[in-house]
């Protein structure tokens, strides 16, 4: 037997060994954008850093310091780099993930406990972070497993960089990786041949994709305050100017129903798209039923499916997602709040900038404020996160063997695209690194990441498992030739989306 048919046989004889490592990281609370779990995030990183050690990964947890919320120092959870391998004669490949998850709580409409990992009777694993993005990196364990367990030599040489605040804006990680890579040969990314990262999702339930693009993103707040404390609004409205009046006047002003964003400038330098784009994204495996099974309805801004994938990949969007410093839905408080804050946020996409986008973003909401006629007072607008939009050439050796080992493991050639959401880090490794980066996604479009009921098919674990597993062989097989080294350029390439 072949050192990849004894692992690809080692991965089918495994599965519940697999789903209960799955299963315990989905239990730890790594919710590092709420303060109070900071410890159970740090509590993953050391989990993961233990996995990672048990199969002979030499690691190092990277303090990255601390970040300031709401006027509280918080401890950053430390970071892992780590590697396994130092052959001259192999490949090396460095793997990104992230260890945080999103916010979830039962009453958010979770039908299970959204940190105990259940099964139903369809093979479907519910949890927070079991598709975003415990599940992809516990496959990547489960490939080191197996070469463990079977005594198989890794067919390239391993680097890893995995953090755990990515949910949160990566804080700290930009500058973590621009200096590790400034080490050179000294340092855990010392001769990488490529970046590989799973953090993304197929577009549909059936058909496995490579992902090229990816949209940038930048999140805003916006705080309006007015009188000196809360009031009662049966004593002073109708008196007094609202802080939440004005901010919902503002917000009302950021976008249109149909998802045009209305902030003036923002669409500047963005072609339209030409014919021969279109025909990519119609020939793009994705249906209107896909569509309406993956939010859940009939609620798209369009019937045209081609227009509904632009709207995800090509061109910017805008969406509000909260207010704070309002009573709760869940009281029946009749105040009038002092100060409030909204917050939205923009994905981006060429040649749109976080830094080019802050300034249209707060020129445009002054403007729009002044036209109020309130006495309350804009007390900030603030760019709390950004980052830069990415694509790629999808044609090099490392797409390649992506494509080679999809056909292996699912029989099929993978779909080619671009991606809504947004993984900053991929143009950070780009720029420090010189690479190509890839994202090879172990996910479904309907698996829900960032939702209720988020889940992963075993299928798509185990699968996954493989996908990952065969592309370090056919890695390992590739003709690099001149692209070895060829830096990952922000221009895009003939074929690509612009």
């Amino acid at each position: 037997m072949s050192p990849i048919d004894d692992f690809l046989q080692y991965v089918d004889d495994n599965q519940s060994g697999f789903i209960d490592r799955l299963r315990d990281a989905v239990a730890i609370k790594s919710v590092s954008g709420d303060a109070s779990l900071r410890p159970d995030v740090q509590n993953m990183v050391d989990w993961f850093d233990g996995q990672l050690r048990s199969y002979g990964v030499q690691t190092e947890q990277v303090d990255l310091g601390y970040q300031t919320v709401d006027g509280q120092q918080l401890k950053l959870p430390n970071a892992i780099l780590g590697r396994i391998g130092d052959d001259p004669n192999k490949k090396t490949v460095l793997v990104y993930g992230h260890m945080d998850v999103q916010p979830a709580e039962k009453s958010d409409g979770w039908n299970t406990d959204p940190f105990t990992l259940t099964i139903d009777d369809q093979d479907r694993m519910f949890g927070r972070g079991s598709t975003d993005d415990k599940g992809p990196i516990c496959a990547w364990v489960n490939v080191l497993e197996a070469h463990s367990a079977k005594q198989l030599d890794l067919p390239v040489n391993l680097r890893f960089c995995f953090e755990a605040m990515e949910e949160s804006g990566s804080e700290g990680l930009d500058d973590l990786i621009n200096k590790e890579a400034a080490k050179g040969e000294d340092g855990y990314f010392d001769n990488v041949d490529c970046v590989c990262i799973s953090d993304n999702y197929w577009l549909n339930a059936r058909t496995p994709i490579v992902t090229y693009g990816l949209r940038g993103v930048a999140y805003f707040e916006v705080t309006i305050g007015g009188p000196a404390q809360d009031l009662h609004s049966g004593m002073w409205g109708n008196v007094v100017h609202e802080p939440m009046t004005d901010l919902f006047n503002i917000m009302s002003q950021l976008v249109r129903g149909d998802g045009y964003i209305l902030v003036e400038g923002v669409y500047s330098g963005i072609d339209d798209p030409t014919p021969e784009e279109l025909a990519l994204y119609n020939a793009l495996d994705y249906t209107m039923d896909d569509f309406k099974s993956a939010v859940g309805g009939d609620i798209g801004l369009s019937e045209d499916v081609s227009q509904l994938l632009m709207g995800r990949m090509r061109w910017p969007s805008l969406s509000l997602h909260g207010i704070r410093g309002a009573s709760s839905d869940e009281t029946s408080k009749t105040v009038i709040p002092a100060t409030v804050t909204g917050k939205f946020s923009l994905r981006l996409v060429p040649p749109q900038t976080p830094e080019d986008i802050e300034k249209k973003v707060k020129t445009y909401i002054e403007k729009v404020f002044n036209t109020l006629n309130t006495k309350s007072t804009l007390k900030e607008v603030v760019m709390t996160s950004g980052g830069m939009p990415w694509i790629t050439d999808d044609k090099n050796w490392s797409y390649k063997a992506a494509d080679d080992a999809t056909m292996d493991v699912y029989g099929q050639n993978p779909d080619h695209c671009r991606e809504g959401g947004s993984i900053p880090v991929t143009l950070t490794f780009s720029d420090a690194l010189k690479v190509p980066v890839l994202l090879l996604p172990v996910g479904r479009g309907d698996d829900g990441a960032h939702s209720t009921n988020e889940k992963l098919d075993i299928s798509n674990y185990m699968g996954g498992t493989k996908l990952l597993g065969t592309y370090l062989y056919k890695v390992a097989a590739s003709e690099t030739g001149e692209a070895r080294r060829a830096p990952n350029k922000q221009k895009l390439p003939a074929r690509a989306l612009p």
